[in-house]
């Protein structure tokens, strides 16, 4: 079996963090889109492009984050990106969020729909675009409850 995870590494700096030496909250969702953008260029669709051509648009519907465990100052963390989810005109990305050891710290998953300018309504994800996401579609993980 191939491994269809992209991964994407970061280290929490100072600035990432709150008050009580955490991670805060929102910071995930900036890391996530940084993990994003690194896999849209590995696939061959990097976003600055698409946003200077202006032909398609691919914006974010949908966000949502679970926290396991703290991340910290210093924390050095492994992002891994995959495609839960392959429709038409949008997509799913999950991401999770693990330490040095392997941990999960946090998962999060982001929806982007298809948008282009009124001429073309109704139209389909790109086929480059689709064969790029395709080759990193797994199934979504179950989630452990809290």
């Amino acid at each position: 079996m191939t491994d269809k995870t992209f991964r994407y590494e970061l280290h929490i700096r100072l600035h990432d963090t709150d008050a009580a030496g955490r991670l805060f909250f929102a910071h995930l969702f900036r890391h996530a889109q940084d993990a994003l953008e690194a896999f849209m260029e590995h696939i061959g669709y990097p976003i600055d492009a698409m946003l200077r051509d202006g032909e398609i648009l691919l914006p974010l519907t949908h966000a949502e984050a679970d926290y396991r465990r703290p991340m910290r100052h210093g924390d050095r963390i492994r992002v891994e990106v995959r495609v839960e989810d392959l429709r038409r005109r949008s997509f799913a990305i999950g991401y999770r969020f693990l330490n040095e050891a392997g941990e999960e710290m946090a998962t999060a998953r982001t929806i982007h729909v298809l948008v282009t300018d009124e001429t073309h309504v109704g139209e389909s994800l790109p086929e480059t675009l689709r064969a790029g996401l395709a080759g990193h579609v797994m199934a979504a993980r179950t989630q452990p409850t809290a």
